[in-house]
């Protein structure tokens, strides 16, 4: 085997000593757990805490209510407009995940629900309150930005929920 000239070697191994080193791998995001995101979001909503539930939402969320027709945009709009109007409706509302298991994305989720609680409170419309009970079903779909809450959808019977309160015949 030939041997290699000092001078060579002590470059091979300079240009060696010299090379960057392997870029260190970095760590892998942790997971984003969606009905984690979802339950904690959902505490805060029956915590009749409106800032603690819209702390769950990205700054730009498009808070969607099928029985209204037009999107919330905004984590204040959503807030005010949203969590803060039912709850100010409703003090004792209860929001409860179904049972059926939700369908869960790497970025969402989809969930049946029930919310009920009794009506004491204004609407943000004017509607004085009825002081009647009231309990409906629903869905909700969700889109995740990181750990954050991006979308927000929901589908139910607005017209049964009214019914209820005796609001429409």
């Amino acid at each position: 085997m030939p041997r290699m000239p000092l001078s060579a070697a002590v470059l091979l191994l300079a240009v060696s000593a010299c090379k960057a080193p392997a870029p260190a791998r970095e760590a892998a995001p942790p997971a984003v757990d969606p009905i984690a995101v979802v339950d904690q979001y959902m505490a805060g909503w029956n915590a009749h805490d409106a800032a603690r539930a819209a702390a769950s939402f990205t700054d730009d969320v498009t808070y969607y209510d099928a029985s209204v027709g037009v999107p919330q945009v905004s984590r204040d709009s959503a807030l005010k407009n949203v969590i803060q109007a039912f709850l100010t409706a409703a003090p004792d509302c209860s929001w409860i995940r179904d049972s059926a298991p939700p369908i869960v994305g790497a970025n969402g989720i989809a969930f049946q629900w029930t919310f009920s609680g009794t009506h004491t409170g204004p609407f943000a419309d004017g509607t004085k309150p009825t002081g009647k009970k009231f309990s409906f079903r629903g869905a909700t779909l969700i889109r995740l930005r990181g750990d954050k809450i991006a979308y927000q959808g929901d589908f139910y019977d607005a017209y049964g929920f009214l019914k209820q309160l005796g609001l429409v015949k």
